[in-house]
């Protein structure tokens, strides 16, 4: 293959790569959903058919790009979930359970793809395909004769409808309600979009089985359809609904359940307004399915004659570009460039000046400023680009917790607050990690039993809260659970036993929840396949440090505990304050300072040997940033300091530094993994005169002297 032929296919597999992330998500979350709907009894047709088309989907693309075992897998999913959408086989929970396993074992193949490691997936998929064709014998039949004949439907109607449609219709006959023939006449030149709002209102109030085309009266000018669907409404509900459409509603029967006059039943429910706002978009069916759902499905057929004026726009309705991370890194990277270019010009401007060049200077100065202002908003629209909504991390979250409750034998219920605030996408990537080891302690150590849940006068189900919202510079994301709380005696009995203090009675409740931090520690009596080796609390602490965030712990016996993460918004280019100490220059990031100030030797006090002052009746603890670091300082006492009030959430620090230099914009670098164990330390940054400073990770430093009581 050729360089170029390398490069496109390439290209072609990292989206292939994309598009089967994007399915196989949706069909995770449609699958979850499934499972709730199935447990009530209600059957949604629609998300039984979008869940198909996923599948459908994934199977073509895997198969065009020679993947056979993501196409055998996907198309013995196809098989079951079609026999389901008709009928022929019963949704119970074996089965439901098959299908969630198969998804999970995609997204496994996906990432196996991208990683170029599939170690031990063949056995997997053989035995998930022997599940899945285990399930495949059809349900016992339920009578020879069809409710069909009932309801007088033209032979040509009759032969008309696909067999999925009839099984729809067979549907809702057995569940009791009325069903409907609602003939409309539309102008060719809008019929698509009258067609769409006339679905559209019938779907409010009922199931649309199926839309055809009918003979009309002027076939020149009009087009007709006749739309059969089942309604839990009487026939008055419906013309009061359809009043102004111009429509012919005709009653054809009804099943066993007499119809009244009930609120309209939507086969589409939406999820709360307070849960998840964002979901992935619907893969589209391919030109070789058949959807009795989508009311255009048979329009276009060749039997029917249609004039040119039907021929619809070929312009994606859709306006977004998915775009490459790095490729946003990459540009992020440019405007930082640019940006230090300009301050560069900015100084060139006032030695010119001090020169005498003073006309030139005062020209290039107003260059500069507004280069400076274009780039201030190319620097905004970059940042924008990379803000996604955190409820694309609640979907991943919800299925999660599904799937640990199911295994726990636990019930849990799950609210989301806050999906619409915007955190940088690398920034949800990397905090997926830890709200999972979160969520997973919640459910296995927090929430109780049914049983003891209900002896202690709780709900039967747990309830674990999940909300963000913004703060400033900052986003601050809680998951809150009602179990059993921490039990704080035992986290400092544990911490003795294990030597990690001599001495309990001296140790603040606050202080000891941050024992469950470290690694290896676990307040669990028994090893589980969820938790109890003492991995996973480290990780979140070490990864939210990483993000220059901080976590905090609360927590009431018997009543829940409850984790606080705060982040920044971004770690791309931010703004910082340049300090010296020792000789040396740092960068501290803007958003965590709160305040500068000069204080003298007087102003300092020593308490339990640590020193801090007095900043309007509060007490603030001091960290002096050459010892922290270890530098060697000058010999002589300063009768002045500089400190850098700092903080995040509610913890504070003064910062002692021998100067306050300048505020400039800075693009964080990370350091590699040479350096990934220097403590407070967020990465590093480029000057614009050549030279790289290291940026302080405010809440790493906070953290470790709060731990160290330095």
């Amino acid at each position: 293959m050729s360089e170029h032929g390398s490069a496109a296919y390439t290209k072609a597999i990292r989206d292939f790569l994309a598009e089967a992330e994007e399915i196989v998500e949706q069909l995770a979350t449609e699958l979850a959903d499934l499972f709730d709907s199935s447990a009530g009894g209600e059957l949604n047709p629609d998300l039984l058919n979008s869940i198909f088309r996923g599948a459908h989907s994934l199977k073509g693309l895997a198969g065009m790009f020679g993947f056979s075992d993501i196409s055998e897998l996907s198309h013995t999913m196809e098989n079951l979930l079609d026999m389901l959408r008709l009928g022929k086989r019963d949704i119970d929970q074996p089965v439901i359970t098959v299908l969630i396993d198969a998804q999970e074992l995609l997204a496994k193949l996906v990432a196996a793809l991208a990683t170029g490691d599939s170690t031990g997936l063949a056995s997997e998929i053989t035995a998930c395909v022997a599940r899945i064709n285990a399930c495949l014998a059809p349900s016992e039949e339920k009578g020879a004769s069809s409710p069909l004949e009932s309801l007088g439907l033209s032979a040509q109607v009759l032969s008309s409808l696909t067999e999925y449609e009839e099984h729809r219709l067979i549907e809702n006959i057995s569940k009791g309600r009325t069903i409907f023939n609602v003939h409309a006449s539309f102008d060719l030149s809008t019929f698509d979009q009258e067609l769409t709002r006339i679905t559209e209102l019938l779907k409010s109030c009922g199931e649309v089985v199926s839309t055809l085309p009918s003979i009309g009266a002027n076939m020149e000018t009009h087009i007709d359809f006749d739309m059969i669907m089942g309604s839990t409404s009487v026939l008055a509900d419906i013309e009061n609904l359809l009043k102004e459409s111009g429509v012919t509603i005709t009653e054809l029967g009804r099943g066993s359940a007499p119809a009244t006059s009930l609120p309209p039943v939507v086969p589409c429910k939406d999820s709360p307004a307070d849960l998840l706002t964002v979901a992935a978009p619907v893969p589209k069916p391919s030109s070789t399915e058949v959807d009795a759902a989508d009311p255009l499905q048979n329009v276009l057929s060749p039997s029917l004659p249609l004039s040119d004026t039907t021929l619809q726009s070929a312009k994606s309705m859709s306006r977004t570009v998915r775009v490459d991370i790095g490729k946003l890194d990459e540009l992020m990277n440019i405007v930082g460039e640019l940006v230090l270019s300009n301050s560069a010009i900015a100084d060139i401007t006032v030695k010119m000046r001090t020169e005498g060049f003073s006309r030139i200077s005062i020209e290039l100065g107003k260059a500069a400023k507004a280069l400076e202002r274009k780039l201030t908003e190319l620097q905004k629209g970059v940042i924008e680009i990379r803000m996604i909504p955190v409820g694309q991390l609640y979907e991943k979250l919800s299925r999660i917790v599904r799937k640990i409750s199911r295994e726990q034998g636990k019930k849990v219920d799950l609210k989301f607050y806050g999906a619409d605030t915007e955190l940088d996408k690398l920034i949800i990537e990397d905090i997926s990690d830890p709200m999972m080891h979160i969520i997973r302690n919640a459910i296995d150590h927090g929430i109780e039993s049914q049983t003891d849940r209900v002896a202690r006068g709780k709900s039967e189900a747990g309830t674990i809260r999940i909300s963000s919202s913004q703060k400033g510079n900052h986003v601050v994301i809680e998951v809150e659970d009602d179990g059993n709380g921490i039990d704080v005696e035992k986290v400092k009995n544990i911490a003795l036993r294990k030597g990690l203090v001599s001495d309990i009675s001296n140790v603040r409740d606050r202080d000891a929840l941050d024992f469950i931090f470290l690694p290896g520690f676990s307040t669990s009596d028994t090893v589980s396949e969820v938790s109890g080796r003492g991995v996973g609390m480290d990780v979140v602490k070490n990864n939210i440090t990483a993000l220059s965030g901080m976590v905090d712990i609360e927590t009431r016996p018997g009543h829940g505990s409850r984790f606080i993460i705060t982040l920044p918004i971004t770690l791309a280019i931010i703004k910082a304050l340049i300090v010296s100490c020792s000789g040396r220059m740092y960068a501290l990031p803007i958003t965590s300072v709160l305040e500068s100030l000069i204080l003298k030797n007087s102003d300092i006090t020593t308490i339990e040997r640590k020193e801090v002052i007095q900043v309007r009746e509060t007490t603030l603890p001091l960290l002096r940033l050459e010892s922290f670091f270890d530098l060697k300082g000058t010999s002589e006492s300063p009768s002045e300091y500089y400190v850098v009030v700092v903080g995040i959430a509610e913890k504070r620090l003064g910062i002692v530094v021998d100067d306050l230099l300048c505020q400039q914009d800075i693009v964080i670098k990370p350091l590699g993994d040479s350096f990934s164990r220097l403590h407070g330390i967020a990465g590093a940054a480029d000057l614009g005169d050549q030279r790289t400073i290291l940026v302080l990770d405010v809440g790493g430093i906070i953290n470790e002297t709060i731990r160290s009581g330095s």
